[in-house]
Order: structure tokens, then C-alpha cells, then sequence
């Protein structure tokens, strides 16, 4: 079994905007606080990430290296990530990352709700800017094999 994560990049302000190439677009300082709040989170409760995948497209990049370098982990990243999502390419992410354990693939809506949503079976779940979901499922990835073992929201407190 896979301990897949999705990771939608943090916070990086109204593209409307943002002047310059999409891909360029980094993050805002509220996602630089969402990432670092989330790599905090997962380092405290131990979480066993292997390796961020994460798209090229900056905001999805910067996501990853404040993370993984929270978790101790290192960062790849995977063209396919930018650009439209389905199982059967995520399949082929994870192979060709040597079939990592517990990887983070990090990258962007619409194409993370609606591959969280198949993973569970489901027409599709929202995932905010931020939001962080673990799925386990075998593979290879079908649809509808997956459970939901965390699903964060980008602004979650951590308990005192």
C-alpha cells in the first residue's frame, strides 16, 4: 500500500495580479506561513513522507522546499504536476520517482480536487489552497481504492 499525499500549494495571492508568467507566481507571506505551519504540524505528529514531488510552477516548489525541508526530506520535481492530472499519470509519477512509500505529490486545482475526489470514489473534494489530504491505496491507483487517512485545511490550528 501507498501512503500518497496531496499537498495544493499555499496561498500565492490574486493571480489577476501577478504581472509576470503564471509559473513565476511565488507565494504570498500567508502561504509561506501555511506551508511552514503545515511542515510543523506533520514533523510533530511524526508523518512518514518520503519525498515532495512537486510541480515546477514556483508557488507549487516553494510549497515543497518549506515542507520537506521542515520533515528532513528532500524535494523533486515532475513536469506532469503543472499540467492536467488523471490516475494513470500519477502512476507513472510515482514510478518513475522509484515507487517511493509515503510520497507528496504538491501541485495545483482544479487537477488535486478532482484527483482526491477519484482516489475515494467521489466526483471530486475541494481542496483549498494549502490543504494537505493522505490517502492509502494500492496500486496500481484505481478509482475509488482509496481512504482518506488525514485531510487537513490550509488554515488549521495547531493545539496548544
Amino acid at each position: 500500500m501507498t501512503r500518497l499525499a496531496l499537498l495544493r500549494h499555499a496561498h500565492a495571492g490574486d493571480p489577476e495580479r501577478w504581472d509576470g508568467l503564471d509559473a513565476a507566481r511565488p507565494l504570498s507571506d500567508k502561504g509561506r506561513r501555511q506551508a511552514e505551519r503545515l511542515g510543523r504540524h506533520l514533523r510533530a505528529v511524526g508523518d512518514q513522507s518520503d519525498v515532495l514531488i512537486a510541480s515546477p510552477k514556483l508557488r507549487a516548489l516553494q510549497t515543497a522546499e518549506i515542507v520537506a525541508g521542515l520533515l528532513g526530506v528532500r524535494v523533486a520535481t515532475d513536469d506532469r504536476l503543472a499540467g492536467p492530472l488523471d490516475l494513470d499519470v500519477v502512476d507513472a509519477i510515482l514510478v518513475d520517482a522509484g515507487n517511493p512509500d509515503g510520497p507528496v505529490l504538491v501541485g495545483h486545482d482544479p487537477d488535486f480536487s478532482e484527483l482526491l475526489g477519484a482516489l475515494l470514489g467521489l466526483p471530486g473534494m475541494a481542496m483549498r489552497k494549502g490543504a494537505f489530504a493522505r490517502v492509502e491505496i494500492g496500486r496500481p491507483l484505481a478509482y475509488g481504492r482509496g481512504e482518506l487517512l488525514v485531510l487537513l485545511p490550509p488554515d488549521f490550528q495547531l493545539p496548544a
